[in-house]
């Protein structure tokens, strides 16, 4: 009887435990969003943001991003934000005046990467965490 008693306390004791963790303590994932609007400055800048979460990093992360309107295969892109991989979501905001590219007010598409330069011999090697497109709205400001 002893035994069952300290197995119920034990199966009694993990329930409890597993009602006190948060609904989504098992799943933390790597993640990335874009937020839906973005912001073209009258310089041409463009500014785009959203979140991140990552785990389990060697090197340093950025979240860089691209963005298009009409052709897709042309691609502006927009800057890239020092990343930390603690498992917690963190904003990211990304600024960048285009070269070759003129991206204006109205429907846009962006991607946006989750990119590690994880330390291999000689030269970083990149290891991709997390990558998100989107369609968005440019808008003036």
């Amino acid at each position: 009887m002893p035994v069952r008693s300290a197995a119920l306390a034990t199966a009694a004791g993990a329930a409890l435990l597993l009602l006190a963790a948060p609904a989504d303590a098992g799943l933390l994932t790597e993640s990335l969003t874009v937020d839906s609007v973005g912001r073209v400055a009258a310089d041409g800048s463009v500014t785009l943001s959203g979140t991140y979460r990552c785990t389990g990093a060697s090197g340093p992360v950025y979240v860089s991003s691209t963005a298009s309107q009409g052709d897709s295969s042309v691609r502006a892109g927009i800057g890239g934000t020092r990343a930390t991989c603690d498992g917690l979501e963190h904003p990211w905001v990304n600024t960048g005046t285009p070269d070759a590219v003129v991206l204006k007010p109205g429907a846009a598409h962006v991607e946006a990467t989750l990119m590690e330069l994880r330390p291999t011999g000689i030269v970083p090697l990149p290891s991709f965490h997390a990558r998100h497109g989107q369609d968005v709205t440019l808008v003036a400001g």
